[in-house]
């Protein structure tokens, strides 16, 4: 299993009525993952900072495969699965695989970055852009053309 950045139990805390986890806790479990990935092309919260730049999220969808119960060890993989040239938007796709090797879920995010004073999309600086050409692309990886304007 490649481009896991997220390894651990599930909480009881993590766990919903019927005694698996809640779906909350798949969407906070995705969240880490693309946070620890990011660091790993050296996308780490202070570079952002410093830029006033941070992730936004503009659609999250998740497909339940198999349930995943309390303590249960999960692993999590990450890949940037399409994106513009530039990194501005991009869609990063998450399974969710439980101790026994089984895919439990599938998560893919659709987002972009926002400038953290102007509550606007931000343009990436060359920099950040080239940290995250870095980040690990699934094997059907597209790349999206800029929308143009008429």
């Amino acid at each position: 299993m490649e481009n896991v950045f997220f390894e651990g139990p599930v909480l009881w805390a993590q766990i919903d009525a019927n005694m698996h986890m809640r779906h909350s806790a798949y969407a906070d479990f995705a969240a880490q993952t693309r946070l620890a990935m990011m660091e790993s092309v050296g996308l780490k919260p202070d570079k952002l900072f410093e830029h006033k730049i941070g992730p936004v999220l503009f659609r999250e969808e998740l497909f339940y495969l198999r349930e995943v119960g309390f303590n249960d060890h999960i692993k999590v993989t990450c890949e940037v699965i399409k994106s513009r040239a530039d990194g501005s938007r991009w869609s990063i796709r998450h399974e969710v695989y439980r101790q026994d090797g089984v895919k439990a879920a599938i998560i893919i995010a659709d987002g972009s970055w926002i400038d953290m004073e102007k509550r606007k999309l931000a343009v990436l600086p060359t920099e950040i852009s080239a940290l995250f050409a870095q980040a690990p692309r699934s094997i059907d990886y597209t790349e999206e053309q800029p929308k143009v304007k008429e």
